[in-house]
């Protein structure tokens, strides 16, 4: 799937972020399992792949999903379908950054750099989670 930016200026605070989770888990937890709707179709149908209704279907499906985020104001950022990324826009300690967040964790408790990415992930510090 082709990388999504977030189009949203809005920055989250981790509370904030936080607050969207209920609503962003549902979103992801759909795009996982359309995401591995999709490669299971990939494995079974090689390359008719692309010419595959049901492929159309799931990927429009992953559009909408993908808007859903983006409206909200963050970007999902796991292509393997595997774990669930979502990143959203932050300012921390002066630092413009991305607070992450897996969907197997209850809340929202890293960030990393805008050039970091996932590897580059830390705590988010306590002053700021308020």
């Amino acid at each position: 799937m082709p990388e999504t930016t977030t189009c949203s200026d809005q920055l989250f605070s981790p509370a904030s972020a936080n607050q969207t989770l209920p609503l962003v888990r549902r979103v992801v937890d759909d795009i996982l399992d359309t995401g591995r709707q999709l490669r299971t179709l990939a494995a079974e149908l090689g390359e008719k792949f692309d010419d595959n209704t049901r492929v159309r279907q799931l990927k429009s499906t992953l559009r909408e999903l993908f808007g859903e985020l983006e409206n909200i104001g963050c970007s999902y950022r796991d292509w393997d379908f595997e774990i669930g990324l979502i990143d959203f826009p932050a300012v921390i300690e002066g630092d413009e950054v991305l607070l992450c967040w897996r969907s197997d964790e209850p809340e929202l408790l890293y960030y990393h750099g805008i050039d970091e990415g996932y590897a580059g992930r830390k705590p988010i510090p306590e002053s700021c989670r308020c």
